[in-house]
């Protein structure tokens, strides 16, 4: 796949024109986001991204295209259980609802800014030592296992990490507005958003660890990998408020992420055999017999078990709420709508 520099220049910054125009036009006056307008910005987004990835398929064949599809679906799927812990550091700190779009919105680009210097760091990696497939296969097989086993009941708002915030920043206990920091009797202090978005970019990045080597193992491309991340991210903050009460009733996603990577793990550890350079494996000699799993393949197992994850997850919720993903506190952050008071800052 040839991309110019031109190509690169071009991408990045209409993707900075778009999270620009994003926050001028919706974000940087806070308000509580409609039902309609997330889901016609949702559709828009995702309507988008689906036109790139045709685009990609005709000028560039469709096995590019494929690998952008395959690794659109998985960010985009790992984009929503992103979301799962933004609702829990947001109820942790109990964000006003008119704040949480701002909350998010820098999340998201802290995402982005994130992922973009770790796929730099990945396609280094992956151009000149190729042993680095076997690294990448192990730690999503392990994140796959912590995936289905670890859940989410962690809430970062009470992490060490934030303890430790805690002890280094002078915080007040109320919001003011949506501002970051405050000046009080000559003295500068951090605000509880401040801390929510220091809590959200943690977050971000230890998801990215888990990103990126999985759309890694899913094609090589550098600018696939980067615009597919782009993509599943755009349209995240919308999408937050459109599902809103439904995250509660995705019981069986973590699983079927951890199905996801697991299977991209093996393709990547199959992958690394079949250009084996180590030489105490086989000699240093490549194990062509070892069959590399085609793209084809790979994104119908993705569609399918996203599929399956999500009409299983709603047959288990019907009529009810599951127990998959604990939230501490009301999902609505309704403790903070209407008072500055953040139950989770102390």
């Amino acid at each position: 796949m040839q991309v110019t520099p031109l190509i690169w220049i071009i991408t990045i910054a209409v993707t900075i024109l778009f999270f620009v125009y994003e926050f001028f036009a919706h974000v940087r006056k806070p308000h509580e986001p409609s039902i309609g307008e997330s889901a016609r910005w949702s559709a828009f987004y995702i309507g988008l991204a689906l036109v790139f990835g045709a685009g990609i398929g005709v000028v560039s064949g469709w096995t590019y295209g494929g690998e952008y599809f395959a690794g659109y679906l998985t960010e985009k799927a790992l984009s929503v259980d992103n979301l799962f812990v933004f609702l829990i550091v947001m109820t942790g700190f109990a964000v006003p609802k008119k704040y949480q779009q701002k909350v998010l919105m820098v999340g998201i680009i802290i995402a982005l800014i994130l992922r973009g210097g770790f796929i730099a760091i990945g396609a280094t990696l992956i151009e000149n030592f190729s042993w680095v497939f076997y690294i990448f296969g192990a730690l999503l097989l392990f994140l796959a296992y912590r995936q289905a086993f670890g859940g989410h009941d962690a809430n970062p708002a009470d992490g060490k990490f934030m303890k430790l915030v805690r002890r280094v920043l002078p915080v007040t206990p109320d919001y003011h507005r949506d501002r970051l920091t405050v000046k009080l009797d000559g003295k500068r202090f951090v605000t509880p958003m401040m801390l929510t978005i220091i809590a959200i970019g943690f977050v971000d990045l230890i998801f990215a660890v888990d990103s990126i080597p999985a759309i890694y193992g899913l094609t090589s491309e550098a600018y696939i990998v980067f615009t597919a991340n782009a993509f599943a991210l755009m349209g995240l903050r919308q999408l937050f408020f459109l599902i809103g009460g439904l995250l509660e009733r995705l019981v069986y996603l973590a699983q079927g992420l951890a199905v996801i990577l697991a299977f991209i793990g093996v393709k990547l550890v199959f992958h690394a055999l079949h250009v084996n350079e180590l030489p105490f494996i086989n000699g240093g000699q490549p194990l062509l017999w070892v069959p590399e799993i085609p793209i084809w393949f790979s994104l119908l197992f993705i569609g399918a078990t996203i599929l399956v994850a999500t009409v299983a997850s709603l047959a288990k919720t019907r009529g009810g709420t599951g127990g998959g993903h604990a939230v501490t506190g009301n999902v609505d952050a309704r403790a903070g709508e209407d008072s500055d008071t953040p139950a989770g800052a102390r």
